[in-house]
């Protein structure tokens, strides 16, 4: 009898520490900024998705790393980044209510983030998110994937998927799996880039714990305990607030330091990258225990700084905001990584794609899934021997990130997310910021989601079905400033800048380059036949276009030569029906006119292209 209940005692036991095992169409690991997006992306398209996530936030870096300011595209407002701006605004009260800190346009307090973010997920029936969950030996099955789980109470479980997803922070899923990666700076032979080193090394990025302060009102003290190896030596210039990258004169204005992170209800996110709490640290290869043991240098160096914004330059009434974070130290869950593992990817994103992307000899913004217009930006200032690359001369338009650059050159069923696609290390100074990674997120939920729903691997699904499903998402696939989401010719325009036949203008402007479409403006016969040319090659033979600028009868006449017999009274009824009237056949087309034609007779965006952006099935 004794036997018996023993045995039951032990089947209770082994029962209660094992979930039964989990079915899904795709596996995200982290529910970081990437991640969270993916999902979101891939439940909209009607695909189920599993979420493993080691905090009980979502949002990483944008939340549960404490990085609430977010860098770039505050004028390319891109599908999910787009969505999640506006819930922001309406919770704080419109846009100049985020409007708080010079560094950005959109500040937020990390708590809200998560909650906002948690409330997206939670809308949508297809996304089980697995929180305080650690996950272990990935490996391949006849239908996919199966890893391993375990939660923070000890109970364990399996999971199946058909796809999965590496959002991780530091890449670490591709690497359990041995898929090839690159880490630190590349050397000018890997890249090609005319900024790289002569040779590569392993240095990456500074990273930052951050944390948030709370002003609570003159007379109050919340000064911090003196930490240990406190020397204000360390700090001295870190009110500096000039602008390297504008040449502006050094200014020392410690309260204009502060309000770099200003948030809402008198919040401050110290993140300061000069003299502040960057911090060198190179974990990426390290253990988990060795990574956690390191990171509290990256603690102490902040509380060190934080005491010496209260000791120093006097400002004791601001304290630690312990009731920001669900942690007992105050500190975020997270620190703020700026560099991971890059995959080696079906597309190396350097930096000619984005400062000539009509000139390199892959046509990579052919393939664009995300966009992004801040600037090269990296941090160095705490690793006196890194090669030196004039960051400031290099200067770019805003851009758009290869589908390419989430698949991995030689290894199927896994797509690659947020700071860890195929970029070069110079690159992933642009790509690591908020709102280029939510964007990378959103294009791995629709890669996935189409690679579900067709029953292909993501590395044979069509380009340019993942990217019609962003474009029906109100995600941007090209970076065109003046062509918003709420252009009634959005998708069109879009469209036919993916096809290359009209070409945007790209600008470097200060923090916040730019790419113009200029829809309004008038097109040539020359510069519509210059990009016809590589869909229909005899034109180059059977065509020559004056620089005049196009009207329906020239446009007519170019269409002919491409087979395609369609009279003047038809494309102005074609024009009408999209809102667009020509008065007679010899007015002037704009770019908007021509695209809206394009699309609708030739149907040139349907036209399948590879990885480098070439055709592989041009017409004639």
């Amino acid at each position: 009898m004794k036997k018996i209940y023993l045995l039951c005692f032990i089947l209770f036991l082994s029962s209660s520490q094992l979930i039964s095992q989990i079915k899904t169409d795709i596996l995200i690991i982290g529910g970081g900024a990437s991640g969270t997006m993916a999902a979101i992306q891939a439940a909209r398209m009607g695909v189920k998705s599993v979420v493993v996530e080691e905090t009980v936030w979502l949002g990483g870096m944008l939340t549960s790393a404490g990085v609430s300011a977010i860098d770039g595209n505050h004028k390319m407002p891109s599908g999910l980044w787009g969505e999640f701006r506006e819930k922001l605004y309406q919770h704080y009260g419109g846009p100049e209510a985020v409007e708080t800190g010079w560094v950005s346009n959109t500040l937020f307090e990390p708590s809200i983030g998560n909650k906002i973010l948690q409330e997206m997920v939670a809308k949508e029936a297809n996304i089980q998110v697995l929180f305080e969950t650690h996950w272990a030996n990935p490996r391949k099955n006849a239908n996919g994937w199966i890893i391993d789980l375990k939660t923070s109470n000890g109970k364990s479980t399996k999971v199946e998927a058909k796809v999965l997803v590496d959002a991780t922070e530091l890449g670490d899923v591709m690497a359990a799996l041995k898929v090839p990666y690159y880490l630190g700076m590349d050397s000018q032979s890997l890249t090609k880039e005319s900024f790289a080193l002569p040779e590569g090394n392993d240095i990456v990025q500074d990273l930052t714990y951050v944390i948030t302060l709370k002003d609570f009102g003159k007379g109050a003290d919340k000064t911090i305990k003196k930490p240990k190896n406190y020397d204000p030596a360390e700090f001295a210039g870190c009110c500096d607030v000039s602008d390297p990258a504008t040449h502006l004169k050094d200014n020392n204005d410690c309260y204009k330091m502060l309000t770099y992170g200003a948030l809402p209800n008198n919040k401050f996110m110290i993140n300061w990258p000069k003299k502040g709490n960057d911090i060198y640290l190179n974990i990426v290869e390290k253990s988990p225990a060795e990574r956690a043991k390191m990171l509290e240098e990256a603690k102490q160096m902040t509380l060190r700084f934080v005491y010496y914004i209260q000791n120093e330059i006097g400002f004791k009434h601001l304290g630690i905001a312990y009731d920001e974070y669900p942690t007992k130290d105050g500190f975020p869950m997270i620190p703020y990584h700026r560099e991971s593992r890059r995959l080696k990817a079906k597309s190396l994103f350097a930096l000619q794609h984005i400062m000539t992307p009509f000139d390199t000899e892959e046509a990579y913004y052919k393939t664009g899934i995300a966009v992004g217009d801040y600037t090269i930006d990296h941090h160095h200032y705490k690793y006196g021997n890194a090669p030196e690359i004039d960051f400031v001369k290099i200067r770019v338009p805003s851009y758009n990130v290869p589908m390419g650059s989430l698949v991995p050159a030689d290894f199927d069923g896994l797509i690659v997310s947020e700071k860890s696609i195929g970029v070069s290390n110079i690159v992933n100074g642009a790509t690591r910021l908020q709102p280029v990674v939510l964007g990378i997120g959103q294009a791995s939920g629709a890669l996935a989601a189409v690679s579900v729903k067709q029953g292909k691997q993501p590395s044979e699904v069509s380009i340019r079905d993942v990217q019609a499903a962003l474009l029906d998402h109100q995600a941007y696939i090209m970076p065109y400033i003046d062509v918003p989401s709420t252009d009634p010719h959005f998708k069109i325009l879009q469209k036919i800048g993916a096809t290359g036949v009209l070409k945007g203008v790209g600008v470097p402007y200060k923090w916040a380059n730019q790419t113009w479409f200029y829809p309004e403006r008038e097109v040539s016969q020359y510069e519509l036949m210059q990009g016809l040319r590589n869909y229909f090659p005899a034109l180059n033979n059977n065509w020559d276009a004056s620089g005049e600028s196009l009207n329906l009868s020239g446009m007519r006449a170019m269409l002919n030569y491409v087979n395609k017999d369609v009279s003047e009274d038809a494309l102005r009824g074609i024009l009408k029906g999209d809102g667009i009237d020509v008065i007679n056949n010899t007015s002037k087309l704009n770019r908007r006119a021509v695209a809206v034609i394009l699309d609708k007779v030739l149907n040139l965006f349907d036209q399948e292209i590879d990885y480098a952006g070439n055709l592989k099935n041009k017409q004639f």
